[in-house]
């Protein structure tokens, strides 16, 4: 299982990357591998407004349905498009091409409460 040291994680298996006050959201290796072959995602939309915590969207797999949660509060100022028709992304790049969104964080919006590589690891026994 792959758990990059760069990256934050939640404890709901969503990882971001921070770029000055915009992060990048995505679910971890062990998400996506846990769900098995990702089928559908839906994306939120392009200026929604979301909370730490707050559903984001839905991966669809052939074993289940999961929730997406918003790592962070702020609004969703970019999604990839490329899942609409390659959902299988998350499974083959989920730290890379299988991104699902961008946010620009809120005001005061906070990163504490969210884990480092090791911390995760940890989570997931990994």
């Amino acid at each position: 299982m792959k758990i990059p040291a760069e990256l934050r994680y939640s404890s709901d298996h969503e990882w971001i990357t921070l770029d000055s006050t915009t992060v990048r959201v995505g679910i971890t290796d062990y998400a996506q591998d846990a769900l098995g072959d990702v089928v559908y995602v839906d994306l939120p939309s392009v200026g929604a407004a979301v909370t730490a915590g707050g559903s984001l969207g839905e991966v669809e797999s052939t074993k289940s349905v999961s929730e997406i949660y918003a790592p962070v509060a702020g609004t969703v100022s970019a999604v990839n498009d490329a899942l609409s028709s390659s959902p299988d992304l998350i499974n083959s790049d989920p730290y890379g091409e299988g991104w699902i969104c961008e946010i620009t964080l809120a005001d005061g919006a906070s990163l504490e409460g969210l884990l480092d590589a090791a911390a995760y690891a940890e989570l997931t026994n990994n």
